[in-house]
């Protein structure tokens, strides 16, 4: 279900998604009321909840959600990555944060990790901080190859990062290496280390 006061934002998700077998719009709503109204008839398994509505606040919102459709997943849908409303919707139990200029494929990769058991939080957005997206900025890293960077300082591996982000192996491994030339790193641990120390982990 696609939370969102913009039709543009409602019908643009159903269009996204329309030719994803897994992955079905089962209905929309255009306010936090309505939602609440209509998720207990349409049983969604995720509601794709816009931060800004007209009428609640979406920790507000999320609450609702968990009390009306306790099985559905909540995963904020944001153009403002740095709100700080993202942490209180994550602190009511939302199960993820995106942004909204998402790619198609990032946005279902999203989602069906999410409906997994995930929670996922798109890497531009954690740890939060203006100073922490600064120096992420700064080290000239792409999305994709701070969340593989990130996943590694974690201690996972190739396989495991492959596993939980849709990518295909030798993708989190091109990742990889481009994040290491970038840092100017001989191996993942000197690139950790040098990650940690500007700040970007």
């Amino acid at each position: 279900m696609v939370v969102d006061d913009h039709p543009v934002v409602r019908d643009g998700v159903a269009l996204l998604l329309r030719g994803e077998v897994a992955l079905t719009v089962v209905g929309a709503a255009e306010s936090g009321r309505a939602a609440l109204l209509r998720a207990p008839t349409l049983r969604p398994d995720v509601v794709l909840l816009d931060l800004r509505l007209p009428d609640m606040l979406a920790p507000e919102v999320v609450v609702g959600l968990r009390e009306v459709s306790p099985a559905a997943r909540v995963v904020v849908f944001t153009a403002h990555g740095d709100h700080h409303g993202i942490q209180a919707a994550l602190d009511a139990g939302a199960h993820g944060c995106l942004v909204k200029d998402a790619a198609v494929t990032d946005l279902v990769s999203a989602l069906r990790r999410v409906l997994r058991g995930e929670r996922v939080i798109d890497p531009r957005m954690v740890p939060g901080g203006e100073g922490h997206r600064a120096a992420v900025a700064r080290s000239g890293l792409t999305r994709r190859e701070y969340e593989v960077l990130r996943l590694a300082a974690q201690g996972r591996t190739n396989p495991e990062i492959a596993e939980s982000t849709g990518l295909a192996r030798n993708t989190v491994k091109t990742y990889l290496q481009s994040a290491l030339h970038k840092l100017g790193a001989r191996n993942r641990v000197e690139a950790i280390g040098k990650a940690s120390e500007a700040g970007l982990l």
